[in-house]
């Protein structure tokens, strides 16, 4: 074997071997691609996932932020419209004229002057209705009082057991407007 031969062998070994790494580095190049790859396709669907569970969650605040603003002005509506009802039942009430207020008001009279024991008592109503006052309370032990603000009915006191009464319209629109107001509610909204 000459030295060519020897020399031709080596090279072609080296060759061999070269081509060997190159394939072998090709393969784990291909191999890492291929795993870079799926590295990258499994953070991108998790990506995907978070950006549309985030979608989701956004979505989700936005409609019970919506849901919330509607009860809040559906609320709202419902207490104008009850402000509204009980306005005009105040109007209704005040407009009570003639043989009506006056039953009405001595009525309330009556009930309010049973609250005291056989004490001088001033007894106040609301500035027009102070001569009804005065004719209903003719032949008693009470005696008009200073006008106040009120849609009509009574307000008495004694110096002497220092005990207020109020029977106004006012206060009795209250006390009924507060025990009905939820019949009243679901009357007007059918809940």
């Amino acid at each position: 074997m000459s030295l060519e031969t020897v020399v031709e062998d080596v090279r072609d070994e080296a060759r061999a071997r070269a081509t060997e790494i190159r394939e072998a580095a090709e393969a784990e190049a291909e191999e890492i691609l291929a795993e870079a790859e799926a590295d990258a396709e499994q953070l991108r669907e998790a990506r995907l996932a978070e950006v549309d569970r985030q979608i989701e969650q956004e979505r989700e605040q936005a409609l019970s932020s919506a849901t919330l603003e509607a009860k809040q002005e559906r609320l709202g509506a419902r207490r104008d419209v009850l402000e509204d009802v009980y306005d005009a039942v105040e109007e209704s009430i005040a407009d009570v004229d003639g043989d009506r207020r006056r039953e009405l008001t001595e009525a309330l009279l009556e009930a309010t002057l049973a609250e005291f024991d056989d004490e001088t008592v001033t007894v106040s109503t609301r500035a027009a209705d102070v001569d009804l006052l005065e004719s209903l309370l003719e032949g008693r032990n009470a005696e008009v009082g200073e006008p106040v603000d009120c849609l009509g009915g009574v307000v008495a006191e004694s110096d002497a057991s220092r005990v207020r009464v109020n029977n106004t319209f006012d206060s009795i629109l209250e006390s009924v407007w507060d025990d009905e107001l939820k019949q009243v509610s679901e009357r007007l909204f059918d809940q």
